[in-house]
């Protein structure tokens, strides 16, 4: 019983409750005013504004982040076009050669951006490709001779700029959604419950953005067994953007503004300078393959696979070729780029530790 209790408390307490407070009249706001996909932007705007003036303590759960994110993967696994397997390997074959540019301009942009902030460029190359933040930052922690808080900074801003500068660039590509009438029922529940365990495990054996990938996968494994899933209610997929928007909100601490002024700004030039180079291939990928502006645009734009996927789903355009191109950058990052990052480091490491023994020895 006092278990129980504990983890209410740990759910609900006072800081929690300010952020849900604020994250609603966030998302409200930004509903009244019609913006793309106010549950979860409002919530971002309105906390990390709040953060500014509120000097007290803010904090939100873990726990209902990864649940929102749950509820999210189920949605967009239910909606997935199994069709598409059929032409992968066209589009293998085109996301092999995009994330090639993206990554060659990742590490050009992370040396200019050296050269002018004169953060190292072990640092700026680690703030600047576009993996998960939380991945990223794991990885950065290893390295000894980095500087993990202007990395964490650089994420961050990117996460923020690209959730609310793509939105934007989209808008005007918005389909209308037909009206789906559903309410929440036992199945459901006990749908999420289940998709949660599973994704708890998947997150224990170290699979990125468990708790959105597993989901989708549940879901998309019932739909080839041809087995109903129940539809999630517009009110739940509300709250669950709300527990995903309350959580990026409060990613941006006022601390971090506390970093030389040229990395701040640095910052900001790296975030615009991929959104800008994924704007660019978007309309060879819209060309090449017959794509939608919003689907190429979305495929390749540098945000957290979850968000693109999301404001793929708001706006109407292709779920599933969002959540593969999407999917296919981040394990291309975290299984060929991450893994020859730390081979190179390792042996330019090992070559400075011999260089000097050689050359005393001589």
């Amino acid at each position: 019983m006092k278990d129980r209790l504990k983890v209410l408390h740990a759910i609900f307490n006072k800081e929690i409750l300010i952020v849900f407070f604020i994250a609603v009249i966030g998302a409200n706001i930004f509903s009244f005013l019609h913006v793309p996909i106010p549950w979860m932007l409002g919530p971002i705007f309105s906390l990390l504004l709040f953060q500014f003036i509120y000097k007290g303590s803010l904090r939100w759960s873990p726990r209902l982040r990864d649940i929102g994110l749950v509820v999210l993967g189920l949605t967009i696994g239910q909606q997935f076009d199994l069709a598409l397997f059929n032409n992968l390997g066209i589009l293998l074959i085109y996301m092999f050669l995009l994330n090639i540019v993206l990554i060659a301009g990742s590490i050009g942009l992370a040396y200019l951006l050296s050269k002018w902030s004169k953060l190292s460029f072990k640092s700026m190359i680690l703030s600047t490709i576009p993996g998960g933040i939380a991945q990223i930052v794991v990885f950065a922690e290893e390295e000894k001779d980095v500087d993990l808080a202007a990395i964490t900074y650089f994420h961050v801003v990117r996460l923020l700029l690209v959730v609310v500068i793509v939105p934007f660039i989209v808008a005007s590509q918005v389909a209308t959604k037909p009206e789906v009438s559903s309410s929440l029922t036992i199945g459901l529940i006990l749908l999420i419950l289940v998709s949660w365990l599973v994704s708890l495990l998947a997150k224990r054996i170290h699979m990125p953005i468990a708790y959105f990938l597993t989901p989708v996968l549940i879901a998309i494994g019932l739909n080839l067994g041809s087995v109903t899933i129940p539809v999630v209610p517009p009110s739940i997929m509300n709250i669950a953007l709300l527990c995903i928007g309350a959580h990026i909100g409060l990613a941006l601490k006022p601390h971090m503004i506390k970093l030389p002024k040229r990395y701040l700004l640095a910052g900001v030039f790296s975030s615009i300078g991929l959104i800008a180079l994924t704007f660019g291939t978007s309309f060879v990928l819209s060309i090449m393959l017959g794509f939608s502006f919003a689907t190429s645009f979305l495929s390749t734009a540098p945000g957290g696979l979850d968000q693109m996927v999301l404001l793929a789903d708001a706006i109407g355009a292709d779920v599933s070729m969002v959540t593969v191109f999407q999917i296919f950058r981040l394990l291309f990052i975290f299984l060929i780029v991450m893994p020859a990052l730390k081979f190179f480091y390792k042996n330019t490491a090992q070559k400075k530790i011999i260089a000097p023994t050689v050359k005393n020895q001589a």
